[in-house]
């Protein structure tokens, strides 16, 4: 008996139902291989993607460890002994220390991400020019004939 969920056209064999269609002028075996080059190409690029969400996260996980172990003795030296207007002094440093310290964290996990993004739409963008190379050598072979 049949899956009532499954559909029939995913149990298909696109490959061999293009390859029995006959059209003059197009060379089904170079569309399909193109295909497959796109696919090829989507899947690394997710890939990529994959991997730079996943260096993100490391390092996020890093940077949040390192900020627990810098809390604490911050907080005792800032609620130290000391006079008031020193410990001032020490928090208005602390908190200096800890914005400058976040921003370049930022701006880490920034470059980061663009990175990761840069490297992904490489290989879409290498591709799409190498399909539209294909093409031309499609059309050009299709004028000649």
């Amino acid at each position: 008996m049949a899956n009532p969920t499954s559909f029939p056209f995913f149990e298909t064999d696109v490959t061999k139902l293009l390859t029995s269609f006959k059209v003059p002028g197009v060379d089904t075996d170079a569309l399909l291989a193109a295909q497959r080059k796109n696919i090829e190409a989507v899947t690394e690029a997710n890939k990529l993607a994959l991997e730079g969400l996943q260096a993100v996260a490391r390092r996020q996980a890093e940077i949040l460890r390192a900020t627990f172990e810098e809390v604490g003795p911050a907080i005792a030296q800032a609620f130290g002994p000391g006079s008031p207007e020193a410990k001032v002094s020490q928090q208005a440093e602390l908190v200096k220390a800890a914005v400058e310290k976040a921003l370049s964290n930022m701006k880490e996990l920034a470059e980061l991400v663009a990175k990761s993004n840069s490297e992904a739409t490489s290989v879409i963008s290498k591709r799409v020019n190498e399909g539209l190379d294909e093409l031309k050598v499609a059309l050009a072979k299709v004028a000649q004939k």
